[in-house]
């Protein structure tokens, strides 16, 4: 352990912020898919329109993918009582999002396969299941993150879970949810408008400026029900960041405003929150301007923002539970070993650039205007 240059510490906070990274670098990535999937039936209203939005995500979704394995990957061997406890009790919602995610290649192989309205309109359908129910789902575990999750810990810290799926649609975190679904659309809209043309670039501003404006509306609405209508978590005993994992060591209360207490403490922190609504406000002057590259970037840092205000309202906790307070999993009890997260490091210096890499040749040669020409021009075309 003497041999490893950072503490055990650091390396926790480290691999916190890896998390996070990997599930912004989700959300932007494969949002814009999710997006356009969920913005299918509505930007695009005849069949060439609609093969323009499935062929603009159709060669790069895969891809985006990758930023989901990898958060899944690093919640497994960095968090591994994060992983045990959320999988388990979100395993539900989980497998709802995973057919939905499923319904994509499914839909974008079977659409075409029969040239008859009625099948293709069935499959649009099905392609925006695909986008929506992951967007809503998501956002619906980030919301009931911040509630509590009603699980527990025994002796041997085998976790216990005493909810249900539906008991997760409170309205709290179906408020999140639609805060997910719209900045996931407004991310969408922004790649269509920027990379389509004619009355499909335009159905995709209109709806993706009500998008962005909603996003800002309720994530703004969120943040003060967060401070004044739910109750926080709060450590009430002495944790040692160096000592290893045992979410059993410490004592947990719930407080009224316990989730806006890291802002106080840390000034800082307050750049994410504005981040979220100024973002996605600019991204709604983008779409209105007809700005391309800027309004993709401005709604990429809305969804930075608003990602990065749950991680960092949160912290030090990673999953609170409701049920068994002092069970709940902070970044200081929840991880693998020192060594563990050391060798994971390394790992991810060396891949994670590997990935950057690939994912900005792909897009690079991916680039420029998706319409009824350049896909007559591809015999590989959905």
């Amino acid at each position: 352990m003497t041999n490893i240059p950072l503490d055990y510490e650091t390396m926790r906070l480290v691999w916190w912020a890896l998390l996070g990274i990997l599930l912004i670098g989700f959300a932007i990535m494969d949002g814009l898919d999710l997006g356009v999937g969920a913005l299918l039936p509505f930007a695009a209203r005849t069949d060439e329109e609609r093969r323009i939005l499935i062929n603009l995500v159709g060669p790069t979704w895969e891809g985006n993918q990758v930023w989901l394995i990898l958060g899944g990957g690093a919640i497994f061997a960095a968090w591994p009582a994060l992983y045990a406890a959320s999988f388990s009790g979100f395993y539900l919602a989980m497998i709802v999002i995973l057919l939905a995610l499923i319904l994509r290649p499914v839909g974008f192989k079977f659409r075409g396969k029969i040239k008859d309205k009625r099948w293709r309109e069935t499959w649009d359908w099905v392609l925006f299941v695909g986008g929506f129910v992951p967007a809503l789902i998501s956002g619906v575990a980030v919301g009931n993150v911040l509630l509590g999750v009603p699980f527990g810990l025994d002796a041997t810290l085998r976790p216990s879970y005493a909810g249900s799926f539906f008991g997760l649609l409170t309205p709290f975190a179906l408020l999140a949810g639609l805060v997910s679904v719209g900045m996931c659309l407004a991310q969408g809209a922004a790649v269509i408008a920027a990379r389509c043309e004619g009355p499909v670039a335009e159905r995709a501003r209109l709806y993706g400026g009500w998008a962005a404006l909603a996003t800002a509306a309720l994530f703004a609405l969120g943040g003060l029900w967060v401070a004044f209508g739910i109750e926080g978590y709060v450590v009430t005993s002495a944790q040692d960041a160096l000592a290893p994992s045992n979410p059993l060591a410490k004592t947990v209360s719930r407080e009224a405003g316990a989730w806006i207490a890291n802002y106080g403490r840390h000034p800082w922190m307050l750049i994410a929150p504005a981040l979220g609504l100024l973002g996605s406000l600019a991204a709604f002057v983008g779409l209105r301007t007809r700005l391309k590259v800027a309004t993709i970037l401005a709604s990429s840092a809305a969804i930075f923002g608003i990602i990065s205000t749950a991680g960092l309202s949160l912290f030090p906790f990673l999953l609170p539970s409701s049920l068994a307070p002092d069970s709940s999993l902070t970044v200081w009890d929840a991880s693998s070993s020192h060594l563990t997260l050391f060798v994971m490091l390394i790992a991810t210096l060396v891949f994670l650039p590997i990935i950057l890499l690939y994912t900005t040749w792909v897009y690079r040669v991916m680039s420029g205007p998706v319409n009824a020409q350049s896909i007559g021009r591809n015999p590989n075309a959905y």
